[in-house]
């Protein structure tokens, strides 16, 4: 599973004149998913989506906070085209998992990021569609991760610190 990943002060996707979806502050995910990908990947992608540091913190430290530590939007937008190769000048999309099967994965990483964070703060593009992504760019930051092959002892990993750091917030809330 793949995603381009840009910081954002607002986007939105329409199509047509129809507005489908908007965000202010956040991120803009253009998320690919390959013939490979499954769950596991699913889940990896969106631990990394909800925890990566792309913004500053009170104090003006960059890179130090992730979108679960100000509370900010994700707007993703399926795009199949992440996965391609070319032969000669056109391009090959046969690596990108088709129809059906990968609506249904990515409707699992919405869902999946939503039970994780706040249903209220994922937002999505229409699957399918010929859609027109207006983004303004924060920085601009432009991420691109690609999620590895995943053993369960990885997932659990990753399972363990997002709980180790759920424990911490809930300290400093206490404390203060």
């Amino acid at each position: 599973m793949k995603a381009i990943i840009q910081r954002v002060t607002a986007a939105k996707v329409t199509v047509g004149e129809e507005l489908i979806s908007s965000i202010g502050k956040g991120l803009c995910v253009l998320v690919g998913i390959s013939n490979e990908d499954n769950t596991n990947d699913v889940e990896w992608l969106a631990k990394k989506l909800l925890n990566i540091r792309l913004f500053e913190d009170a104090t003006g430290k960059r890179w130090s906070q992730s979108v679960l530590d100000q509370q900010l939007e994700i707007l993703c937008i399926s795009q199949f085209t992440l996965y391609n190769r070319m032969k000669g000048n056109k391009p090959d999309f046969s690596r990108a998992m088709q129809g059906p099967e990968a609506q249904s994965l990515y409707g699992v990483l919405l869902q999946r990021l939503g039970s994780q964070y706040r249903p209220d703060r994922v937002k999505n593009g229409r699957f399918g569609a010929m859609m027109q992504v207006h983004i303004q760019n924060d920085g601009p930051v432009t991420i691109e991760l690609e999620s590895p092959p995943q053993t369960q002892q990885e997932l659990d990993k990753l399972k363990r610190a997002d709980e180790h750091r759920a424990k911490g917030k809930k300290v400093e809330k206490n404390d203060n």
